[in-house]
């Protein structure tokens, strides 16, 4: 186990998890046309990878400028996964974070009636 955590495949092995999370996340988007896309997980999973590879250099003896380089990208991708997860409630302004149906879907109640009268107020 030191092995792993001297030679950084630990990393390797954390990598090889986050890519099958990834097509698993894209096969289950596929496959029931639900979950995040691929364009809002691709930041996050930036970041991550990006902060692991700053982990394998610190590990291995890298040189400070890589491992710099590593941690300042991460807080790129970071910032870029950040900015699209608010901006749509910024530009929404009632809530909604751009959702389109988030207020209606909120709102609901058990009654078809009401289902109807929202769903009209909200198309043009």
């Amino acid at each position: 186990m030191a092995e792993l955590f001297a030679t950084g495949r630990i990393v390797d092995l954390i990598l090889a998890l986050m890519m099958l999370e990834a097509v698993a996340l894209y096969a289950w988007r596929r496959l029931a046309g639900r979950g995040p896309t691929v364009l809002d997980l691709l930041p996050n999973f930036l970041a991550g990878g990006l902060l692991l590879f700053a982990l394998r250099g610190a590990l291995t003896g890298a040189g400070w400028r890589w491992i710099a380089a590593c941690l300042a990208a991460a807080l790129a991708a970071h910032s870029a996964d950040l900015y699209r997860r608010w901006r749509p409630q910024a530009a929404a302004g009632d809530g909604s974070r751009g959702r389109p149906g988030a207020v209606f879907e909120e709102s609901v109640g058990k009654y078809g009636s009401h289902r109807a009268r929202m769903r009209l107020t909200r198309d043009p």
